[in-house]
């Protein structure tokens, strides 16, 4: 059982005292109030009776312990024992930061002496530099002779806090055993002790209660979340429970929870805290369902093909391209191409973007790793995000994930061989893609890598013959697995090259299922493959078909331009009704700026039933007109670019689309490019850009 600082004070010195004392002079010891002691006393008899001892109060003389002596020794050397831990200044300063987070009053100076066991002097100093880390979460420490120490700010900043120490400081095991009920009994250690008093910040009933809420959940989000996320989503959520039973509630101005409202994640976070209200059978403030959305969209994990149609993609992809290009230019290399890159980045970005903006706060355990192996390139990657981002605090935990992508491109791609492997990474996206290059170019024989969550871990069959890779241990994993840092250095490379060559069945056991299954299998991939490239083929060939460009009159406004456009649509049988369509290009317009900032560019689109055929559309406008740019400043455009798709349309078409919205901030030479209004050229760029892109498809689909 837990015993608090204070409670063991009150142990220590009821052990040291063979005769009674009163409870004022026990509070007037400890410099607490009568009230506090009487609180405090419950829970000191409940430790006392798993030593078989009692607490005797005996009017006139006070209280004291009685039981057998043997007893009473053996409660002395626990006590001693778990106090007696020496700890470096950074994990002392993480206790008493947990301490005063978890402290429903102000704490004294002694009680923090007792527990470390160290000098009043000692403890001071520490909190002087745990005051300096409450400045950048928005919150203060109070410290005033009599009354003792206490945290003062917002409960939202509290409970960032409280997530960043869990986040930085807990064993990540030792959480993710607790998380699937497999917790072991160690060794009395201090860094134990300090993942200890971090877990007693959240109840354990509370945490498994909210991981299998978010469990069945999250299917229901239209991506994936990395694990580290969705650990921080779980934190956030049991962190959220515990305060409100403590009367703490979050506030979020009603315009901003109106906002969120609009969002796809509300739903399911509003789906969240209504399950969470029955199981806990208690009323959670609605504020609650904006800040889980705020987590939902900041942990978001999407697939490498997200469709660049939506204003934040595009402009997020206009971000990319731009770092890109800088770490081109700085290495000397050719990464304009790497469609993985380009496409993992804008991934990354989106919900790093909304994490600073929100200062949500992000902890990356490789930073140290990345610095040191990857210097140069950090500070290449550091630099770029400064230039590309000027406006933004970017924090170097989310440089080094960007230095992740980063260093899975510049590795390159190899060809593989037979072997199979799992990777489990925490981390996410851009670590994994590391590990996986690496292991690919360092050790040919694996044929297939496939990243996997610790939280999918038992719901796939994994093959014995198979490898399955963790940056973390696996508590409830029965089978073989190898750990290895994200990283992943020469001698853990070398290990797994020789845990493959004990392995002399895996190579024949494959070979011998792939002979068995492959005549019925095979044709039916190739069946898949063959109409997926027929789909790109055949959208591909529509844009194509359907681009033109029209020069307009001076005098057109957007609005007449966009309308002009959707009549012409008609004429040529690819709409069905030309209002409907013109008013969703105007509602979608209301809805945030859509002109593309640093051209003179606007890209209006829409998918909408009343469009028959897909079709691309330029519009050169006779005179510059204001419009309202992505990035909400205001901005001249003399071209737009109208983009329509039939509602629904396939997702082989829709990548299509979203092709050609990359291609149009490709470079500095696509945007002047489609600036220049030249039909021929355009089209002719657009045809190349298809042409190269089915022929990257052709070559997925054999390598496959």
């Amino acid at each position: 059982m837990y015993v608090s600082a204070r409670e063991k004070i009150i142990l220590d010195i009821l052990l040291s005292r063979k005769e009674g004392m009163t409870i004022k002079e026990l509070a007037s010891e400890i410099e607490v109030s009568v009230r506090t002691i009487h609180r405090d006393l419950k829970r000191v008899e409940d430790v006392l009776e798993q030593y078989e001892l009692k607490l005797v109060k005996k009017a006139g003389i006070g209280i004291q312990l009685a039981g057998d002596q043997e007893k009473i020794s053996k409660l002395q050397q626990s006590i001693d024992q778990s106090a007696s831990s020496e700890y470096t200044p950074d994990e002392r300063q993480t206790l008493i930061l947990c301490m005063l987070l978890e402290a429903a009053e102000p704490l004294k100076l002694l009680v923090f002496a007792h527990d470390l066991r160290v000098t009043i002097a000692t403890i001071s100093s520490d909190l002087t530099k745990i005051e300096q880390q409450l400045q950048s979460f928005q919150l203060t420490l109070i410290r005033r002779r009599g009354y003792g120490v206490e945290i003062s700010g917002s409960e939202t900043a509290k409970r960032r806090m409280m997530s960043v120490i869990i986040a930085e400081n807990l064993n990540e095991t030792a959480f993710l055993s607790l998380v699937k009920e497999n917790i072991q009994k160690k060794s009395v250690r201090h860094q134990d002790s300090i993942s200890e008093r971090l877990l007693r910040l959240i109840d354990k009933d509370t945490l498994l209660a909210v991981e299998e809420t978010m469990e069945e959940i999250q299917q229901e989000l239209p991506y994936s979340i990395a694990d580290s996320a969705y650990i921080g989503l779980i934190v956030h959520l049991a962190l959220a429970i515990e305060r409100i039973k403590q009367g703490e509630n979050i506030q979020m101005s009603a315009a901003y929870l109106e906002k969120l409202q609009n969002s796809p994640e509300y739903p399911v976070a509003k789906k969240i805290i209504n399950q969470l209200m029955t199981i806990f059978k208690m009323d959670i403030p609605k504020a609650e369902v904006g800040y889980i959305t705020m987590h939902l969209q900041g942990a978001k994990i999407r697939q490498d093909h997200e469709y660049l149609l939506e204003k934040s993609s595009l402009q997020t992809a206009i971000k990319a391209k731009n770092l890109i290009h800088y770490v081109e230019v700085e290495l000397d290399v050719d990464l304009a191409d790497n469609d993985s890159l380009f496409h993992g980045l804008v991934a990354h970005l989106k919900p790093a973007l909304y994490r600073i903006q929100q200062q949500m706060g992000i902890t990356n355990p490789l930073l140290l790793n990345i610095q040191k192996e990857y210097a140069d390139l950090f500070q290449i990657v550091k630099a770029g995000v400064k230039k590309v981002f000027p406006e933004l605090p970017v924090p170097d935990e989310e440089v080094g994930y960007l230095v992740m992508h980063f260093g899975a491109a510049l590795l390159g791609e190899v060809k593989t061989n037979n072997l199979k492997a799992y990777i489990i990474c925490s981390s996410g996206i851009g670590t994994s893609k590391m590990l996986a290059t690496r292991l690919r170019r360092e050790l040919p024989e694996i044929k297939e890598v496939t990243n996997i969550s610790l939280f999918e871990l038992n719901e796939i069959s994994i093959n014995k013959e198979d490898l399955v890779i963790s940056t973390i241990q696996l508590p409830d994993f029965s089978g073989t697995y190898i750990v290895v840092s994200p990283i992943l250095t020469d001698d853990e490379i070398e290990r797994i090259r020789q845990y493959i060559k004990k392995q002399p069945l895996i190579k024949s056991t494959v070979r011998r299922k792939e002979k068995v299954d492959l005549p019925a299998a095979s044709a039916e991939r190739v069946t898949k493959r063959l109409n997926g490239l027929h789909l790109y083929a055949e959208a591909a060939a529509e844009m194509l078909a359907s681009f033109k460009l029209s020069s307009l009159e001076k005098g057109h406004s957007i609005k007449s331009a966009l309308d002009f456009a959707c009549r012409e649509l008609v004429k040529k049988d690819m709409l069905h009704n030309a209002d409907t369509v013109f008013a969703a290009l105007l509602e979608r317009e209301q809805l945030g700026g859509l002109g593309i900032p640093g051209t003179n560019l606007a890209l209006f689109h829409t998918r909408h039933a009343d469009v028959k055929e897909p079709s691309f559309t330029l519009l050169a406008l006779g005179d510059p007109l204001k419009i309202r740019a992505m990035d909400e400043t205001e901005i001249k455009v003399d071209v737009l670019l109208l983009l329509l798709s039939p509602e629904p349309y396939h997702a082989h078409g829709l990548e299509i689309l979203s092709l050609i919205s990359a291609s149009i901030i490709e470079n500095n030479e696509s945007i002047q490019l489609f600036e220049s209004k030249q039909a021929e050229p355009i089209q002719s760029y657009l045809a190349a850009t298809f042409e190269q892109f089915i022929e990257e498809k052709i070559k997925e689909s054999r390598s496959v």
